[in-house]
């Protein structure tokens, strides 16, 4: 297939860009729009069961939104992502972030009282003391008045949604009843919370077992599955692992910034996984290397014109 030039004037819609990338041929816009292929295969697909991980930084970005949407318009059956995604989620919803920069003066911020996460600006009250007002109350109500001893992670994660207001990608993952399973749920300020109040709540306990009870369901019985990775760390892993017990991912997509060469797992190329038995050797696959708050929203935006919201099957 010859390379073709992208032309600015047969650009009307973002699916005549992804097309123009797929002509293009060249390095990672070719990789977006068969990433594009891939996920438009697998979200018309009803059989397939669509794994969705992500990292805690992206929720602190407007890519929240559309990890949101993917949730609301059915397009993700089980989530696993980590405690500073709960963390970022119930900041937001409860208040607000603002734009800083890279090379903003972090002594100056400290005594500002804000946290900088990359070129974003978290003021500290709506972090920590904001999550933990919040949490102790959850916690409160799902111990105390209700009488629950233990409460899986993606049960925790509805949850805690359940309040949020419908800009929270946890409050749409209560409402459609889609798992979001935080495999290192002690790992941030909601986690802080919950060992806080187990120090005087002994007989309250988080059981990870039926979380993994549920990947366990959701993996064997998948027809078909896929996967959405976006950056690395547990959240892919998890992911990844537990597909290795069906023999594999049969579409699979990943969005990362990382290196391969110094051998991390958030580096790692799909291909990788093969030798691992985690991707099928015929599945569908594509490593995007790109900043996922430019790839994500791009290759959402194309998908929407073309699935809609999703039917969503009795998967989990």
């Amino acid at each position: 297939m010859r390379v073709a030039d992208i032309s600015l004037d047969k650009l009307e819609s973002v699916s005549d860009l992804i097309s123009a990338f797929r002509a293009a041929g060249g390095f990672m816009a070719r990789h977006l729009a068969e990433a594009y292929e891939i996920l438009r295969e697998a979200l018309l697909d009803e059989e397939t069961t669509v794994f969705m991980s992500f990292t805690a930084n992206v929720v602190a970005t407007g890519l929240r939104g559309v990890i949101r949407d993917m949730i609301r318009l059915g397009w993700v059956d089980v989530v696993i992502t980590t405690c500073g995604s709960w963390d970022h989620d119930i900041a937001r919803a409860l208040g607000a972030y603002e734009e800083g920069s890279f090379g903003d003066d972090d002594r100056g911020l400290r005594r500002m009282g804000i946290h900088r996460l990359g070129n974003i600006r978290v003021p500290r009250d709506a972090y920590g003391p904001a999550i933990e007002r919040y949490v102790r109350r959850v916690l409160e109500d799902i111990h105390r008045a209700r009488g629950v001893k233990e409460v899986s992670t993606h049960e925790l994660s509805w949850e805690l949604g359940k309040g949020l207001g419908e800009d929270s990608f946890l409050h749409w993952a209560w409402r459609r009843r889609i798992p979001v399973i935080v495999p290192g749920p002690y790992d941030g300020a909601v986690g802080s919370q919950i060992w806080v109040y187990q120090q005087v709540n002994r007989d309250f306990k988080i059981d990870m077992w039926r979380d993994e009870q549920l990947l366990s369901d959701a993996v064997f019985e998948a027809k078909r599955a896929a996967a959405i990775i976006v950056g690395g760390g547990i959240s892919k892993h998890h992911l990844l692992w537990w597909n290795q017990f069906r023999e594999g991912l049969d579409y699979a997509v990943q969005i990362t910034t990382a290196v391969e060469w110094d051998g991390s797992l958030s580096g790692a190329r799909l291909d990788e996984a093969i030798s691992w038995g985690k991707v099928r050797e015929g599945a569908r696959q594509v490593t995007v290397w790109a900043d996922a708050t430019i790839a994500l929203p791009i290759l959402a935006a194309a998908l929407y014109r073309e699935v809609g919201a999703r039917k969503r099957g009795p998967r989990t």
